[in-house]
């Protein structure tokens, strides 16, 4: 089944999947929306999602159906390369991650080892992303407490929720944010977040969170 809020889109993986003989679309999506719906309806093997949806955030739509459907095939297709995307793909629990500008045959790929991995993540160019990642955290100038602060910053806490996280009170964990800040050299949440985007460190601080690497 695919998702996607492109007409075209949908059409030109359908066509590809007609050419498969191992593979049959059994539907089409063009919102977060419709999918729900349709994905306990229809129960497919595996389901292609667009990071870029008309009505949702594509992830967060995988995230949800990772939740309520654990052995399906969830492979994310996305018009955006960078790093971070892809580490928040994977750490979504995606099968696989793939941009629309990889080939026929790695997309065909990706939906044929989602079937029958669903909870095995694969992606083009996962080798040489967690290479960058590695470089990032190795250069990184925050300590472990300053990139877990920003790791639930970026996941959007307030500082008592924030607090509660680390273990600490709303006090400490102020001079936590402070402290990151001042080494960010900026003066806002919003600031912090590009600025450690700019800088690399965002994508180390949320992939952390999968445990891996």
């Amino acid at each position: 089944m695919t998702v996607d809020g492109h007409t075209l889109h949908r059409f030109g993986l359908s066509q590809l999947m007609h050419q498969q003989p191992d593979i049959e679309i059994v539907g089409e999506a063009s919102t977060a929306a419709e999918a729900v719906a349709m994905v306990g309806k229809l129960m497919p093997d595996v389901v292609t999602v667009d990071v870029s949806l008309p009505d949702r955030n594509g992830l967060a739509l995988a995230r949800d159906l990772r939740d309520h459907f654990p052995e399906l095939g969830i492979v994310v297709l996305t018009s955006f390369g960078e790093d971070d995307v892809l580490f928040r793909a994977m750490e979504t629990g995606v099968s696989a991650f793939v941009p629309k500008t990889a080939s026929a045959p790695e997309i065909v790929c990706a939906i044929r080892h989602a079937a029958v991995a669903a909870r095995s993540f694969t992606a083009p160019g996962l080798a040489d992303a967690l290479v960058r990642l590695r470089d990032a955290r190795d250069s990184s100038p925050l300590s472990a407490r300053e990139t877990e602060v920003l790791r639930l910053l970026h996941r959007g806490l307030t500082i008592p929720q924030l607090a509660r996280g680390l273990h600490v009170s709303n006090s400490t964990a102020k001079t936590y944010v402070a402290r990151l800040y001042d080494k960010l050299g900026v003066n806002s949440r919003s600031q912090a977040l590009m600025a450690a985007m700019e800088r690399g460190l965002l994508q180390a601080a949320t992939f952390a969170r999968t445990g891996t690497g």
